[in-house]
């Protein structure tokens, strides 16, 4: 079994040849220092809007990690001022959004010029073995970030029409890129709004009703492959709508917001799970750490298939190369079905 055979065993719920090992994101940082690469800077995931890698790069760095997919991204322009980090990694601030008039500088590509496809067409025509993921946001992180989340919450009260005419721009933009992407030959749709804290949504479940069911179901519409949704936070509150919209997948299930054991029991047979490695390990603990937090993590929730081990978030940039390794040997040396 290959490794698009495997990814899309688990996100039917069913049982591959061995648990799929995937992420959402490697930081270049990361990268360069596995395979060597000259050069330092590295930028992370967090505030691209275009794809970081060449198809060759991204097969190098899953075949260094021994991962079951490779990535490519295109994003929306966000409107926030960005800050610099640690090893040049950027992180969002403030977001450019205050007012009406401040709509007139959000100015998303053509989605319908054949031009902003070209290196996706390339990309996944070169894809091999691998699941080719298609990763992007649908468009209500993008909203929250260029108000800034108080705005944002702020602007649900003060200025809904503002807020609703935000999201109507990139979820309109995000449906007819979707159509498209859709045909090109990506095996998966991997989305990465977040939409909750540890403690739960960043706003009522009725309020999510109201200003997005609509919208993501008519981008999800047009969406003819298997649809991984990311959000950080406990999300329990919209698990079943999500479900009921199409997700296939939730990703990463974030450690310390909801127990992903308790979460395979009660959704194990409808919804695939991702995640979720505790990046406090990856970064800070030890190999020998990784490897026993992986085999929990199968033991816990790969019976019976629909599983994916992946770290708890994104492979940045300050994780250890050696725990990162770790992660990727536990999961061939566990992760072979049937599992006890």
């Amino acid at each position: 079994m290959n490794s698009r055979e495997r990814v899309i065993k688990a996100l039917n719920c069913e049982e591959p040849d061995q648990v799929p090992f995937c992420d959402v994101a490697v930081d270049r940082g990361l990268a360069q220092r596995l395979l060597k690469w000259e050069g330092a800077t590295d930028i992370g995931s967090s505030s691209r809007t275009e794809n970081p890698y060449t198809v060759e790069e991204s097969k190098a760095i899953s075949a260094c990690l021994g991962l079951d997919n490779i990535n490519y991204l295109l994003r929306a322009p966000t409107y926030a001022h960005m800050l610099t980090g640690i090893d040049g990694r950027t992180f969002v601030g403030h977001g450019m959004i205050k007012t009406e008039d401040d709509l007139s500088m959000i100015n998303l590509p053509d989605p319908y010029d054949d031009a902003l496809y070209q290196e996706a067409e390339e990309y996944v025509a070169n894809k091999g073995d691998y699941a080719a993921c298609f990763v992007t946001r649908i468009g209500f992180f993008q909203v929250v970030l260029s108000l800034g989340l108080e705005g944002f919450c702020l602007a649900l009260y003060d200025k809904p029409a503002m807020v609703e005419k935000m999201l109507d721009m990139y979820f309109d933009w995000m449906a007819v890129v979707a159509e498209r992407v859709c045909k090109m030959g990506f095996d998966v749709f991997w989305t990465t709004d977040d939409f909750a804290h540890k403690s739960g949504l960043m706003f009522a479940p009725q309020v999510f009703e109201e200003l997005l069911v609509s919208r993501y179901r008519k981008v999800l519409e047009n969406v003819s492959i298997p649809w991984i949704l990311h959000s950080d936070g406990r999300i329990n509150d919209v698990m079943d709508l999500f479900i009921d919209l199409g997700a296939t997948a939730f990703h990463p299930i974030e450690k310390g917001a909801m127990d992903i054991a308790a979460v395979k029991k009660e959704y194990g047979d409808r919804v695939c799970l991702l995640g979720n490695v505790d990046l406090n390990i990856l970064g800070a603990g030890t190999p020998e750490e990784t490897d026993a937090e992986v085999k929990y993590l199968i033991e816990n929730v790969a019976p019976g298939g629909g599983y994916i081990v992946t770290s708890g978030n994104s492979l940045a940039s300050y994780l250890k190369p050696e725990c990162v390794l770790a992660m990727s040997r536990a999961v061939k040396k566990y992760g072979r079905y049937p599992i006890e």
